[in-house]
């Protein structure tokens, strides 16, 4: 029996234009009642095919701001559009109609839902992939995969918290 997962995405990119920077980290927490998987596509391995074979098996992707930010900066650097391909929950508006406002850590705190890496945000995220990509930063590289996993995994949490 094939289960349908629920997909909780969030990229990682070197800023925030999806006009003039990439693509570092797409992070993908495929969750359903008897299983859940973290995929985690990183540089190269950031190609349309490969966030789509991830994305197989759901219908349904969750994320947090991705109408404005994950999702177009995909279409514009990947060329392709998830938004048409599958059903998408932005779980910030969900927050809004809840006046839970501010950005995904914002919230997190108000909801109580923990994380380890409380000190990192998008500019650090951005920080340790230079250091990873400039440097051979290996820790680099591996605090900014937590960074995301942390993400990903807490839009489930704030997902579940929501309903």
């Amino acid at each position: 029996m094939k289960h349908s997962y629920e997909a909780y995405l969030d990229i990682e990119t070197t800023g925030l234009s999806r006009y003039y920077h990439d693509i570092t980290v797409v992070g993908i927490y495929l969750a359903c009642d008897v299983k859940h998987e973290l995929i985690q596509l990183v540089g190269d391995d950031v190609t349309a095919s490969n966030v789509l074979a991830v994305l197989d098996s759901t219908d349904k992707i969750f994320t947090y701001n991705g109408s404005r930010f994950d999702l177009p900066f995909i279409e514009h650097r990947l060329g392709v559009s998830l938004e048409s391909l599958f059903t998408h929950c932005d779980l910030m508006y969900d927050c809004w109609r809840k006046n839970l406002r501010g950005g995904f850590k914002a919230v997190e705190r108000q909801l109580d839902i923990p994380r380890q890496l409380a000190g990192i945000d998008g500019f650090e995220a951005v920080r340790l992939w230079r250091r990873y990509v400039n440097d051979g930063d290996r820790n680099a590289l591996a605090l900014l995969l937590k960074y995301n996993e942390e993400d990903v995994k807490n839009l489930k949490a704030l997902k579940e918290k929501l309903y």
